[in-house]
């Protein structure tokens, strides 16, 4: 029999989340520790900007631009936005001065969580209930007993299915707020 869905798929989608708010905590108290708390204002800015660019492959994706190489861009995109995440979670550190900006920080970890989801473990979760299938196929059982077999990784799999209807929304509605929040800075600060 193989290993289960939770260890194989779930594990590390659950680990690579854990690095990102273990990755903001321990640069959070280094910022503070060293006395560089300035630093983690500026951090929102390439962060953003990482995030901007790696929108250049859902722009590829939907046939906006035919530049550049899908999985190429398709790996830029995982690495930018999981970077510029984190800095821009270094950036809102645990401040909490105004609420527009943590809105937009929620809807981003959404947004990161849905877009994690799909990446790590939809197309590996799809194979693994397929290859667990086929297992039980050939160990002999019925077709009523495999569907038992395999029931909660099949829902499961049913419940992850539905990311793209979180993804896209968490991300236009991440992208409204983290603009009002960039607008109010300009603002504030004289930059306009």
């Amino acid at each position: 029999m193989t290993s289960s869905l939770w260890r194989q798929h779930v594990l590390p989608f659950t680990v690579l989340l854990g690095l990102l708010a273990a990755g903001t905590l321990a640069g959070d108290y280094l910022l503070h520790r060293l006395n560089l708390v300035w630093v983690g204002r500026y951090l929102g800015i390439p962060g953003t900007l990482l995030i901007i660019g790696s929108l250049v492959y859902s722009l590829r994706k939907r046939k906006f631009i035919t530049a550049g190489n899908p999985k190429t861009l398709l790996t830029l995109h995982e690495i930018g936005t999981w970077l510029g995440s984190l800095m821009v979670l270094l950036h809102a550190g645990v401040h909490f001065n105004a609420i527009l900006p943590w809105l937009a920080t929620v809807a981003m970890g959404v947004n990161v969580i849905s877009g994690m989801v799909g990446k790590l473990l939809l197309a590996r979760s799809r194979s693994h209930v397929q290859a667990q299938r086929e297992q039980f196929q050939l160990d002999g059982l019925t077709r009523p007993e495999v569907e038992r077999a395999v029931f909660w990784n099949a829902v499961t799999l049913d419940a992850m299915t539905k990311w793209r209807k979180v993804h896209i929304p968490i991300f236009i509605v991440f992208a409204v707020l983290a603009l009002g929040h960039i607008i109010s800075i300009f603002l504030f600060w004289g930059w306009i």
